[in-house]
């Protein structure tokens, strides 16, 4: 199974595609637009989408990548109870909402240390990535874009944006040609989806959870 997704599917300006990166990313646009709309099934698409994509990673020899990947995974068992116990409170619908001014500064100061603290364990151990600030930005930009996500907070979409900055020019330097491309149309549904909660939070708003993000 692993060896047949890691094998070529076909070539695309000079691009080898292999169908574990088409597959992946495929299911990770599906999940993005479920995300948009709220649906609770994102979180299940983006679990399957990370499985894929683990292999994708695995056979460009890009760690961060499937350590991003397993980390995708694992938010997304926890986006869904997350998800769940909202649906539950408010009678069916996700609320969305802005982080307070203490939550982004508990994103922005953790995922900065976050990366400093993987950067590090990278540059220590090459094993583990051969292009370790990147791939350590990319792993835990991600896990702060899925929490926030899980929150309801529409400052998970700015998140994506920053990771796509960085994670476009490496996913075709690093010949993952179709995720680089996928990381384009991503951009245009973050555009549109941050648009949908910003205008949604004028709907939803209501109390604003006490504390941090934790």
């Amino acid at each position: 199974m692993g060896h047949w997704l890691s094998s070529h599917a076909f070539t695309v300006f000079g691009q080898h595609i292999i169908w574990s990166d088409l597959i992946g990313n495929a299911i990770g646009l599906i999940a993005l637009a479920l995300g948009w709309r709220r649906s609770i099934w994102t979180w299940p698409a983006q679990l399957l989408s990370g499985l894929i994509l683990v292999v994708a990673y695995a056979s460009a020899e890009l760690t961060g990548g499937v350590g991003k990947q397993l980390l995708v995974i694992g938010i997304a068992v926890w986006g869904w109870t997350q998800w769940q116990r909202g649906r539950r409170t408010t009678g069916g619908e996700i609320p969305v909402r802005f982080a307070t001014w203490r939550e982004r500064g508990v994103l922005a100061a953790g995922t900065a240390a976050g990366t400093l603290a993987v950067g590090a364990l990278f540059t220590a151990v090459p094993e583990l990535s051969w292009n370790p600030w990147p791939d350590a930005y990319l792993f835990v930009g991600t896990l702060a874009a899925m929490v926030a996500q899980a929150r309801g907070l529409v400052e998970f979409w700015f998140a994506w944006i920053l990771v796509d900055l960085v994670g476009v020019p490496l996913a075709f330097s690093s010949g993952l040609a179709f995720s680089g491309l996928v990381y384009v149309v991503y951009f245009v549904l973050v555009l549109w989806g941050m648009r949908d909660w910003w205008l949604r939070t004028r709907s939803d708003a209501g109390p604003v959870p006490e504390g941090a993000l934790l």
